[in-house]
């Protein structure tokens, strides 16, 4: 309940401390009735004033009773209370970045444990939380590309899309990266006012692209921007078989029967990004990869989102702290 006698406490979490008030309020009210009972062993109530002349028992209950209102006061303080509404508009601002990630079999490798793609899906999960206010977009690829979930601030939602992925879900085994860029470009055409089009791609770089050099030339034309993230190693790895269950079974193999290995590609994803005036990373266990990334990023002007008016609560903690501040004054004075 963040709702109470007609008061919103936007921090009610706080009232985690309310017991801390009350000990601190003991101990004051004990301290107090052990300086009136020592006044009353050293001499009778009606001589105190003959005796004790800087002592009054009814001066010391007042000071005890402001001072325990203005801790009081600013526990409540504490709890920020709001009430009263104004309205203000919010203007969203930051970049779109939209991720594009490989689904292939081969992404089952595991020269990155425990694989490739859960590799790639916790590098992102680590990305998002070092962005801080851009959009951002996913786009499952294999032998065909898909948008799994469109351009959003909402990092939660992502998060739950992100999450379903699964080669086994998806994959048509192979991997046409063409697909994928042309979806990525299909994708922005719907905002095209945007000034900047970044577009992340997570992939080994193993590509049976038909036309990739073409859409390569389109997609340098609408101005997309390739930053190439290499998942894998160049001594790769072989690719797993599974079962309908999820069990190993054995390895994929190639055309002559042996077992069909996977290498991440370098030069492919290089060339991409120098076509479409990117930035090449290889995944690296540590997070400078993806720090590298998000300052690059963050060079490119924000552009505004969206723009909606909202009713936001008055803070009104200020009156609970100058009634603290005067009970204070009132007890320094006594």
């Amino acid at each position: 309940m963040t709702d109470l006698f007609g008061i919103h406490w936007a921090s009610i979490d706080r009232i985690v401390l309310l017991p801390l008030v009350g000990v601190i309020i003991f101990l004051l009210l004990k301290h107090l009735r052990h300086r009136l009972s020592v006044a009353k062993q050293l001499t009778h109530t009606r001589h105190e004033g003959m005796f004790l002349q800087n002592f009054s028992a009814l001066r010391e209950r007042y000071k005890f009773f402001l001072g325990a209102a203005a801790l009081v006061l600013t526990f409540f303080a504490m709890l920020l209370p709001q009430w009263g509404k104004h309205d203000e508009q919010i203007v969203q601002e930051g970049r779109d970045v939209l991720l594009v990630l490989d689904i292939s079999r081969s992404m089952l490798a595991q020269d990155l444990r425990p694989s490739r793609l859960m590799f790639a899906k916790l590098k992102i999960r680590t990305l998002l939380s070092k962005l801080k206010a851009e959009r951002v977009g996913l786009i499952l690829f294999s032998g065909s590309a898909f948008v799994h979930c469109p351009l959003t601030a909402d990092y939660k939602a992502f998060l739950l899309f992100l999450d379903q992925v699964e080669v086994e879900q998806f994959s048509l085994g192979t991997t046409a990266i063409d697909r994928a860029l042309l979806e990525a470009v299909q994708l922005f055409a719907q905002s095209k006012d945007r000034k900047n089009k970044l577009v992340v791609l997570m992939t080994d770089g193993e590509d049976f692209s038909q036309d990739l050099e073409q859409v390569k030339r389109v997609s340098a034309e609408q101005g997309i921007t390739l930053f190439a993230m290499g998942v894998g190693t160049i001594e790769g790895a072989p690719v797993p078989k599974f079962d309908r269950s999820g069990n190993q079974i054995g390895h994929e193999t190639d055309a002559s029967g042996g077992v069909a290995m996977t290498k991440l590609n370098e030069p492919l994803l290089q060339g991409m990004a120098q076509a479409l005036k990117g930035y090449y990373m290889k995944m690296r266990q540590d997070d400078g990869d993806l720090d590298e990334l998000v300052s690059i990023v963050q060079r490119y002007e924000k552009e505004q989102f969206s723009e909606q008016k909202v009713s936001l609560y008055e803070h009104q903690y200020h009156w609970f702290l100058l009634f603290a501040f005067i009970c204070l004054l009132i007890e320094w004075l006594l």
